[in-house]
């Protein structure tokens, strides 16, 4: 898979094939998210190793980060699984994963602190009170959704002013349309609220002249690329980076 190239024009084909993790590396990420007690809920291991099964996310933003060695802030980490999947690639740069649910953050510390897991951290917080200090890359991946317009705007600013020269933003998110993609994203964005996944209900879609003006306007060059791969939803990938 080939990191893409940064210009002002959605890419065509989407990074590597738009295929998820094959089964044996997505088996052996999961192994992570295992119980300690084999009578233990393993509810965590089967979310993980359905998402990496299923949802061309990680190769996607694996193949954007890779060659850059800023350390990288993962906004709205979850269980962070971006982490393990960094790891499995080969990608060593210092990891830091934020998110404001508590509980997927103490799971995270522990299966990062039971499999060795080097170089990251894991920290509770609310980006709605304001970003972490941060020199590198980010990561915002399926919370833009979760802001208003306004928070969507300074969060993506400030996100931009951390960028150090080779660093990248990286950012997957639904976009706001009529479509049948979009309808499915909203629907099922609305669910995972309901059934108590996620804590946040979701606020506004951006679109993508919304976060192109922004992201340019910031000094980025961008790449917007559909990652659909065989999901319903109606995701992109952005990849920003320093123009010049």
């Amino acid at each position: 898979m080939q990191t893409p190239s940064f210009e002002s024009a959605p890419a065509d084909p989407p990074p590597g094939d738009g295929r998820p993790l094959d089964r044996a590396r997505s088996a052996r990420i999961a192994r992570a998210f295992l119980p300690q007690h084999p009578l233990g809920n393993r509810h965590d291991y089967f979310y993980t190793l359905f998402k990496l099964r299923s949802d061309p996310l990680y190769p996607g933003v694996l193949a954007a980060l890779r060659g850059s060695r800023a350390p990288l802030l993962d906004l709205g980490c979850g269980l962070g699984l971006l982490a393990h999947a960094l790891r499995s690639d080969g990608q060593t740069m210092a990891y830091r994963g934020v998110d404001i649910d508590a509980a997927k953050i103490a799971r995270a510390r522990r299966c990062a602190a039971a499999t060795g897991l080097a170089d990251a951290t894991f920290e509770t917080a609310d980006l709605a009170d304001g970003m972490p200090p941060h020199r590198g890359s980010v990561a915002i991946l399926d919370v833009l959704q979760y802001l208003s317009h306004a928070a969507q705007r300074e969060l993506l600013t400030t996100a931009s002013a951390m960028l150090t020269a080779d660093a990248r933003l990286v950012i997957r998110t639904g976009l706001g349309d009529d479509s049948r993609r979009g309808r499915t994203t909203r629907i099922t964005d609305r669910l995972a609220n309901l059934i108590g996944w996620m804590q946040e209900r979701p606020k506004c879609y951006p679109t993508a002249d919304g976060l192109r003006e922004t992201l340019e306007a910031a000094g980025l060059r961008t790449t917007f690329t559909p990652l659909y791969g065989n999901t319903p939803f109606n995701n992109w990938l952005i990849v920003a980076a320093r123009a010049g």
